[in-house]
């Protein structure tokens, strides 16, 4: 699986915010950190704003914190803002296989998207923090 921009912008900052959830980052910090676009990222905390996982900070020293809960915040909840996860049959044809092969590598596609999404929804931030110590 490949995720999108928006779904990896969104995980770095929501790791990087909740590291250290008392501490307030600016948008600008973590683009210059992973050497991405501030505009991209501000656009994907805005995404992450409105559900809750951070919160931006107004004034001088503003930033944005991590309001979530790391224990109970999976991969699958930041990514899901941005992309669709689990079954997407395949895209090409609309489900419109016609012989067995064809049946047979949709149904392998499929289950392995929902092993993807599966795993995705067992991986807590906590977890991906204590990969990265």
């Amino acid at each position: 699986m490949k995720l999108q921009t928006a779904s990896k912008l969104a995980i770095y900052a929501v790791l990087e915010l909740a590291q250290e959830p008392e501490r307030q980052i600016s948008a600008a910090e973590i683009a210059d950190k992973y050497k991405v676009s501030i505009h991209h990222l501000a656009k994907v905390l805005h995404t992450l704003g409105r559900a809750g996982h951070v919160r931006a900070v107004r004034g001088a020293s503003g930033g944005y914190v991590f309001s979530g809960n790391a224990k109970r915040t999976t991969l699958s909840d930041i990514i899901s803002l941005f992309e669709t996860l689990g079954n997407s049959a395949d895209e090409t044809d609309n489900g419109a296989e016609s012989t067995p092969i064809e049946k047979g590598l949709a149904k392998v596609m499929g289950e392995i998207d929902d092993i993807t999404a599966a795993t995705l929804s067992s991986i807590t931030l906590s977890t991906m923090l204590k990969h990265t110590a």
